[in-house]
C-alpha cells in the first residue's frame, strides 16, 4: 500500500475535480507552492498512483449509443483470453474493457451509431471467438451518473462536490466539426495536455483551441477533466452491485440517499439487466455488505435481491470512439 499524506490526497482530489487546473491554482487550494505541486504530481505518477488524466466526454451528444455485454468464457487458455481482450481493446468503438471476479469473466462497453453497427461488430466477434463464450448478457446504457472520488478526503470533502456529477445519455445531440473531434481525440486520454502542444499538433492557435474547448463544455460534450487512480495502490477494489427492486418507486429515493456515500463512484441506468446499478471503491466486500444492510434498513422491503462482483482490472477506458 502506498501511504498518501493529506497534501497528496488534496492534490488528487483537486485533480479529480478538474485536472486541467494549473499547478499554481491547485497550490492555492492545497497550501503549497506551484513547484511543489508539480513535484508531488510527478511522484504520484512515477509511483503508479496516477495512471492517467482523462476527459469525460458525453458521446451520446455526438449521436452515439452504448451497448454493454458481459461474457463468461469456456475452453479458454490464458493465450486465447488475452487475444480476445486485445481484440476488444484495439477496436476503436470500445469504451471500456475490464476483467470481472465473480458472476462474469469480462465486461465490455461499446459505442455504436445504430443497432446495425452493433450487430456488425458482434457478428465479426462471434466469427472469431464465439466458441469461447459460454454465456452472453446484453444491456443498453441509458443514463449514467459519475461521482467524484470523495473517499480521498475521508470526511473533509464538500457535499456540493458530490452534486457536480456528469450526466451521460440525456439531452439533444449536437453537431461538431472535424477540428472539435480532433481536439476531443487528443485530450480523451491526456486531459492535461498543454494548449501550446494541442495547437501545434492540430495546426491551429492556442486561442482557437481554448475557444473550442470552452464551447464543447458549454454544449455538454465535455463533462469533466479527471484523474484515474490505481486503486490497488490504496488497497481499494472496484465493486459493482446490481439491485433488483421489489418497489421500483423507491429507486429515486435510494439514489438520493446513497449518492452522498464518499465511496460511491458510479450509478447506471440500463435496459436489460437490473433495476439499479451502483459502483463503489471499497477495501473489501464486507464494506459493500455493510452498505447494503444500511440501504435495506432505510428502505425496508424495497429490494428484492442483488448480485455483486469485483471489476478487477480495466484494460481500456476511453470516453470517445477513436478517430
Amino acid at each position: 500500500m502506498y501511504k498518501l499524506d493529506i497534501k497528496d490526497r488534496k492534490i488528487l482530489y483537486e485533480l479529480d475535480l478538474n485536472c486541467r487546473q494549473s499547478n499554481a491554482q491547485i497550490g492555492k487550494k492545497v497550501g503549497l507552492k506551484r513547484d511543489v505541486i508539480g513535484y508531488r504530481i510527478k511522484k504520484l505518477q512515477d509511483n503508479g498512483i496516477i495512471k492517467m488524466f482523462y476527459t469525460v466526454i458525453n458521446a451520446y451528444k455526438l449521436g452515439y449509443h452504448v451497448f454493454r455485454f458481459y461474457l463468461n468464457f469456456q475452453y479458454v487458455t490464458t493465450d486465447i483470453k488475452n487475444k480476445i481482450i486485445e481484440y476488444l481493446v484495439k477496436d476503436k468503438r470500445t469504451w471500456a474493457v475490464g476483467s470481472v471476479i465473480g458472476r462474469y469473466d469480462l465486461s465490455v462497453v461499446v459505442w455504436i451509431k445504430d443497432f446495425r453497427n452493433f450487430y456488425q461488430f458482434w457478428e465479426k466477434m462471434l466469427d472469431k471467438y464465439g466458441d469461447y463464450f459460454a454465456k452472453k448478457i446484453f444491456s443498453i446504457y441509458v443514463q449514467a451518473f459519475s461521482y467524484r472520488q470523495s473517499f480521498l478526503l475521508l470526511n473533509e470533502y464538500k457535499k456540493s462536490d458530490r452534486l457536480d456529477y456528469e450526466i451521460i445519455g440525456v439531452g439533444k445531440t449536437v453537431k461538431i466539426d472535424d477540428l472539435d473531434y480532433e481536439i476531443l481525440d487528443k485530450i480523451a486520454l491526456n486531459a492535461r495536455k498543454p494548449l501550446v502542444e494541442l495547437a501545434e499538433e492540430l495546426n491551429s492557435s492556442s486561442h482557437t483551441i481554448t475557444y473550442r474547448i470552452k464551447n464543447l463544455i458549454k454544449l455538454g460534450v465535455i463533462q469533466a477533466f479527471r484523474v484515474s487512480i490505481d486503486l490497488s495502490k490504496l488497497e481499494l477494489k472496484h465493486f459493482k452491485i446490481d439491485i433488483y427492486l421489489k418497489e421500483h418507486t423507491q429507486r429515486k429515493h435510494i439514489i438520493d440517499y446513497i449518492k452522498y456515500n464518499p465511496n460511491l463512484t458510479f450509478i447506471a441506468t440500463s435496459a436489460g439487466v437490473s433495476d439499479l446499478e451502483l459502483e463503489f471503491d471499497l477495501k473489501d466486500s464486507n464494506k459493500l455488505m455493510a452498505i447494503m444492510e444500511d440501504i435495506n434498513s432505510k428502505f425496508p422491503g424495497a429490494i428484492r435481491n442483488y448480485d455483486y462482483f469485483n471489476l478487477s482490472h480495466f484494460y481500456k477506458v476511453r470516453c470517445l470512439p477513436e478517430i
